[in-house]
């Protein structure tokens, strides 16, 4: 079994899984950005629903700009920042860019990338809520941005932090179980297109068959127009707004594969150092035009990673479960990530893991993943410091186009021979149209 230390993941992590920030200099350098001491100047962009938890993430800091395209969300976040410019459309923070040091992104997935890159391209320190864009196109272009930017990046997916990860990577590249060549990634939640018995068994928020076909009044605080975006015009309807309800809809969202991926196959990707596929095939249900669905398969292989062997990837969601689990030989979680080893297994979910089969003697690794300070503490902390983050935009900006590939598989039908250099499937150019779309008029991230 191989043996890692501390000073082993500080040093490797960078060069074989893009896991410390993509920033021009590496700790140690004499490249602060500021005292540790010192607070950031924010721009929060998107400050209701999990905004507000970001915002209230980055509190000890000045918050200097709020932006919201809802009134009501901008004027309850001033009551803690009463002092900060106020804005409704995010393109009108950056004209006074003297103003903060960093931003804080979230707001829905199809504004992502349309607030994260003048900031980047400001060299503002950036953290983004999952997922980190829209679309496979768009994961490109704020991966090659935060590269050359050179500053602190984070992507909001919170479980990064957690102890039980870091113990799951140690016992995966420290070869507890041997050599992994099949991992599966399974989730419970069934949020899509769905039979209205399905989505009340499974408390969909709301029940929706097709695109509506009627308005209905615009809320009094909402700035539609701003909401809407670089997506295709539409009337305003109930069925799109609040959050999260938009995200099962392809114009503003992926559905649960980019959302939940974001999270669940963030261990994979961490502990079996991967970043782009080769192939790429997803089954479910015949898919619709405007709904991403519940219930879906996505089959990913990847080619070999300097020590490890070729592996592939399996995501399931809703009814889908892999067949070790529909057998009964695992534990049946309503989810998990499980790793199948030459010498063993390890099943894992956001808080706890087993090695398998149970009875077995495994020797697990001494921990030598440093525990994180917390996700958003990290974050600032590097802002400040230049500071390595474990979830920086290159990092997330694989795990994102990866995740997005899924969905592209399955809206195409077709299995894809990925080119990740080109980024195209030349056995299936109708994927185009997925991977990168056309945005409405006034967008543009040219």
């Amino acid at each position: 079994m191989k043996q890692f230390s501390r000073r082993d993941f500080l040093a490797g992590s960078t060069a074989s899984a893009g896991l410390l920030a993509a920033t021009s200099w590496t700790v140690g350098d004499e490249k602060p950005s500021q005292s540790p001491n010192e607070k950031l100047n924010i721009a929060v962009i998107g400050s209701g629903g999990r905004g507000g938890s970001n915002l209230k993430n980055v509190s000890s800091q000045n918050i200097t700009v709020l932006c919201d395209v809802n009134q009501q969300n901008l004027s309850r976040a001033a009551t803690s920042h009463p002092k900060a410019r106020r804005e409704l459309d995010f393109r009108r923070v950056f004209d006074a860019e003297k103003e903060f040091d960093a931003v804080v992104v979230s707001t829905c997935e199809h504004t992502h990338a349309f607030a994260t890159l003048p900031a980047l391209q400001l060299k503002k320190h950036v953290y983004c809520e999952k997922p980190l864009t829209h679309s496979v196109y768009e994961a490109r272009v704020i991966r090659e941005a935060a590269e050359k930017a050179g500053v602190a990046t984070q992507m909001g997916t919170q479980i990064h932090a957690g102890n039980n990860y870091r113990r799951v990577v140690e016992l995966i590249q420290s070869g507890t179980i041997g050599p992994v060549r099949e991992c599966h990634v399974w989730v419970g939640r069934a949020w899509g297109r769905q039979s209205a018995a399905d989505a009340k068994k499974n408390r969909d928020i709301v029940h929706v068959e097709e695109r509506p076909t009627t308005a209905d009044p615009i809320p009094e605080n909402l700035n539609w127009d701003l909401w809407l975006g670089p997506a295709p015009y539409r009337p305003f309807n109930k069925v799109y707004f609040p959050g999260p309800k938009w995200y099962r809809w392809w114009d503003f969202g992926n559905g649960t594969m980019s959302d939940l991926g974001s999270h669940w196959i963030d261990l994979p990707f961490w502990a079996l150092k991967l970043q782009s596929p080769l192939t790429i095939e997803a089954s479910g249900p015949p898919a619709h035009a405007e709904i991403a669905p519940a219930s879906m398969k996505a089959h990913y292989e990847y080619g070999p990673r300097g020590d490890m062997p070729g592996v592939s990837v399996t995501w399931y969601q809703g009814s889908e479960k892999p067949e070790i689990w529909k057998s009964g030989e695992i534990p049946k979680w309503n989810s998990g990530v499980l790793f199948i080893g030459d010498d063993g297994m390890v099943l894992a979910d956001y808080g706890k893991h087993l090695l398998l089969p149970e009875g077995k003697e495994f020797t697990r690794p001494e921990p030598w993943i440093p525990e994180s300070i917390g996700h958003h503490a990290e974050w600032i902390h590097a802002a400040k410091t230049g500071a390595p983050t474990t979830c920086n935009f290159v990092y997330a900006g694989w795990l994102t186009e990866a995740n997005h590939l899924g969905n592209v598989a399955y809206r195409t039908g077709k299995k894809l021979n990925w080119h990740a250099k080109s980024m195209t499937a030349a056995n299936a150019p109708e994927s185009a149209q997925f991977i990168r779309r056309e945005y409405r008029d006034g967008w543009s991230l040219e």
